[in-house]
């Protein structure tokens, strides 16, 4: 099995991937353990504060002591030189808001997953065309599982997961998963700024294990 097929298949497995941002680097890493003693076998780090890099790298460091099992992705890869430095670090796959064309260039060849962010069908097709596999529609909330369903048969060979919007509720999980996706991508909803805050990891771990439980019974 190829590492673009691994991440995959982890993401899908799961069928969401958590996502995060914390500035302080001991609760990035309370909340990383949180999430894989509910079950997560892959994560998406957002890469969107100051601390961001160092905090990934001591993420990396943890994670090869105690969990390895756990794939750490970096998410809001927005040029080549952001994609360049979590490369060294280590990251497993990487995540865009949108689909910049030389970090598919850097990281497919290297076969290192790449999900980049799109809302159109042209994007959808530039990202396929540029070997991208794993599709992230964003913003989820803004396109519905309208925009799922009347586009999922044109992009057969592809893999959805929407990002934004998507509630921690089976009503929300299903309808995404109904119209096609293979995977949710989950934020705020589920590491919340208030659970963060509260540094409730309990919480974060008991919800994430209900998410996990839901997502089950639907496959």
């Amino acid at each position: 099995m190829t590492k673009i097929q691994n991440v995959t298949s982890a993401i899908i497995n799961q069928g969401v991937l958590p996502l995060y941002y914390n500035a302080d680097e001991a609760v990035t890493i309370e909340i990383l353990k949180s999430l894989y003693k509910a079950g997560i076998r892959a994560v998406e780090y957002t890469s969107r504060g100051e601390s961001a890099v160092s905090n990934f790298a001591k993420m990396v460091e943890i994670r090869n002591a105690e969990m390895p099992e756990m794939l750490l992705g970096i998410g809001t890869i927005k040029n080549l030189q952001q994609a360049e430095a979590y490369y060294r670090l280590g990251a497993d796959f990487f995540i865009s808001p949108g689909f910049v064309r030389e970090v598919a260039e850097f990281l497919i060849p290297k076969d290192l997953l790449y999900s980049p962010g799109c809302m159109t069908p042209t994007e959808i097709i530039e990202a396929e065309n540029a070997g991208v596999t794993f599709i992230k529609l964003f913003p989820g909330n803004s396109l519905g599982t309208g925009f799922m369903s009347a586009i999922k048969d044109v992009f057969p060979n592809l893999k959805f997961m929407p990002t934004g919007g998507v509630d921690t509720t089976r009503e929300s999980i299903e309808s995404w998963f109904k119209a096609g996706v293979s995977a949710v991508g989950m934020g705020s909803k589920l590491v919340s700024k208030e659970l963060m805050l509260a540094k409730d990891y309990v919480t974060i771990e008991n919800e994430t294990k209900k998410v996990l439980e839901i997502i089950q019974t639907l496959k």
